[in-house]
């Protein structure tokens, strides 16, 4: 069956932080996280709704 191909992806980055890593353009999304982005990515690559992604990124 194999890996699900998603287009976004939680890359830890200097200084202990999050970055999202938007795999089709091959560039950051959003801004750096203090927390591991499970909620935001799974809102990204599902049902894309904007009210909650800026809900989730609001988040600290």
């Amino acid at each position: 069956m194999g890996v699900p191909n998603f287009k976004y992806v939680a890359k830890a980055v200097e200084g202990g932080c999050w970055r999202i890593w938007n795999r089709r353009t091959s560039r950051w999304w959003g801004n750096p996280l203090s927390f591991y982005p499970e909620e935001l990515l799974a809102e990204l690559n599902g049902p894309n709704r904007i009210e909650r992604i800026i809900e989730l990124c609001k988040r600290k």
